[in-house]
């Protein structure tokens, strides 16, 4: 949710790139749907393998809760969103973890994109 919302509401300004320690081997069917009420279709996305190159090659890295999983590189940027994992939760919880992402997501980009 976060690459999309990212990808979305930054218009091409940022690069995006997704991935987790532990990813699914699908999106989230009921993401997908609370997503769409946003206008932001998943469908068709596929959840990628962290890798040292993506940490690497990116300037802001946003964890969530990866802990010592997620490779490190002096001098990159991290930032650890505290949320809810939207695993087996229904439409409502995942609508209000969509809802902080969009908020967190909004509040990164005032704040590396330059006006």
């Amino acid at each position: 949710m976060a690459a999309a919302f990212l990808s979305h509401l930054a218009d091409g300004a940022i690069e995006v790139r997704s991935a987790g320690t532990q990813p699914a081997d699908q999106v989230n069917p009921v993401v997908i749907e609370a997503m769409k009420e946003k206008g932001i279709d998943l469908l068709g996305q596929v959840p990628k393998v962290l890798t040292v190159e993506a940490v690497e090659e990116s300037d802001v890295v946003i964890t969530m809760g990866c802990g010592d999983t997620c490779p490190y590189f002096p001098g990159k940027r991290y930032v650890d969103w505290k949320l809810d994992d939207p695993a087996g939760a229904g439409i409502e919880a995942i609508r209000s973890i969509r809802d902080q992402i969009e908020t967190l997501v909004r509040t990164l980009i005032e704040e590396i994109v330059p006006a």
